[in-house]
């Protein structure tokens, strides 16, 4: 009886073991991602400034309580981002540079999760358009934010977010396509 039980515990044992190619750990995937054909459209809605942004995005007013005139949101549906565009006008130096302070405190304000930010300067001199742009690397709740005035009147801050938990890893194609909307917006903008 015993030497049966043997057998039986050794055969169960060999009959558990597989070759050694039957499993391997796969790594995560994600979604693929689909993404539009590069078009834009001008904005042009009543406010001090003008700029093109992509035919597949949305504008719409913020309707926070504290928004004001000329503060809207360009959506991103398909990505599930915004960029929140919030236009100041200035009306004395102190409150430029407040503005100014804002925009850099915004933006350092992620230097708990991020892992570099990076400044870059924004200068169309026969536009009379200047600004700083960070970027913002790692896993920040905001990858890119920046500003724009023409140093008198005007001022306007961008920021992007995405609603979803903030992994560079994941939402990095998509940024980078994004990234360069945001360009093209930078580029064609002008003060009216």
């Amino acid at each position: 009886m015993r030497i049966i039980a043997f057998i039986l515990v050794c055969v169960l044992f060999l009959a558990a073991c597989g070759s050694d190619g039957d499993y391997s750990p796969k790594p995560r995937g994600y979604f693929r991602i689909n993404f539009p054909e590069k078009a834009y459209r001008a904005y042009n809605d009543g406010c001090p400034f003008t700029f093109d942004y992509p035919t597949y995005a949305n504008i719409t007013p913020d309707e926070k309580a504290k928004a004001k005139p000329c503060w809207v949101n360009m959506n991103f549906p398909q990505f599930k981002g915004v960029l929140h565009l919030s236009y100041q006008p200035v009306t004395s130096k102190k409150v430029f540079d407040e503005l100014i302070e804002d925009a850099h405190t915004f933006a350092f304000k992620h230097t708990v999760k991020a892992t570099s930010i990076d400044e870059g300067v924004i200068s169309y001199p026969n536009r009379k358009l200047y600004g700083l742009y960070y970027t913002i690397d790692g896993n920040a709740a905001s990858s890119v934010q920046f500003f724009l005035t023409d140093s008198t009147k005007h001022y306007l801050r961008g920021a992007l977010y995405f609603s979803s938990e903030p992994k560079l890893d994941s939402i990095q194609p998509v940024l980078d396509f994004v990234k360069k909307d945001i360009d093209v917006l930078i580029k064609s903008f002008k003060w009216k």
